[in-house]
């Protein structure tokens, strides 16, 4: 008899390993930084995965950093930006396109929608109990999307003078912290990737 493992790929807050861990299924996360969930001893290398779920970053594949790309005002720190892009995206299509039956890969809305297809879902915090709009996109493959666990209302939008409204959550963030916040996957979220998609797991 073999337990599912499952290989939780660039997460270093462990907030999703942590959540399958709790159900008891032998779940490790991997980054090329360290962890800093606390268990050092669940951040591994391995192969031979039941499921994948990734979360790569999304620097240069989110739209909310196209205005980076022109190369007429920041010459060739943009066209470095594009290389890094063609890196990002293959790196993304790797872990897609994976040896692996079931895999999920998160990001924020971007170039991937186009350079790949669509995401199959899109999701915020606030439909698992986390009163935060966090528009999250996830592609599937060999996983059923998610099921909305406990909607709430997330607070109103903040508007600038320049009429330009975003999450209130991150507006008010320290702009050296807004990076780190954005990439954050919030509880709730990780909570339902570990209850329903262990679900889908085989003891065998």
């Amino acid at each position: 008899m073999r337990y599912s493992k499952v290989l939780i790929a660039c997460e270093e807050s462990q907030s999703v390993t942590i959540q399958f861990r709790k159900l008891g299924i032998s779940a490790f996360s991997c980054d090329i930084i360290p962890c800093f969930g606390g268990h050092p001893e669940w951040h591994i290398i391995n192969d031979g995965w039941d499921m994948i779920l990734a979360f790569p970053p999304c620097t240069y594949l989110t739209v909310t950093g196209n205005r980076w790309f022109n190369i007429e005002k920041y010459g060739e720190k943009a066209i470095k930006r594009y290389k890094d892009r063609e890196l990002a995206v293959e790196f993304f299509m790797k872990i897609i396109n994976a040896d692996c039956p079931k895999i999920a890969v998160e990001n924020p809305v971007g170039v991937m929608s186009t350079r790949y297809k669509k995401p199959t879902q899109i999701i915020h915090p606030y439909y698992f109990g986390d009163p935060f709009e966090k528009r999250t996109c996830l592609w599937l493959n060999g996983l059923p999307p998610l099921i909305k666990t406990n909607e709430v209302n997330p607070p109103p939008r903040y508007i600038s003078k320049s009429g330009k409204t975003m999450a209130t959550w991150y507006a008010y963030a320290p702009h050296k912290d807004r990076g780190k916040l954005r990439s954050k996957t919030f509880p709730g979220i990780a909570k339902a990737m570990a209850e329903q998609w262990s679900k889908e797991l085989l003891i065998r």
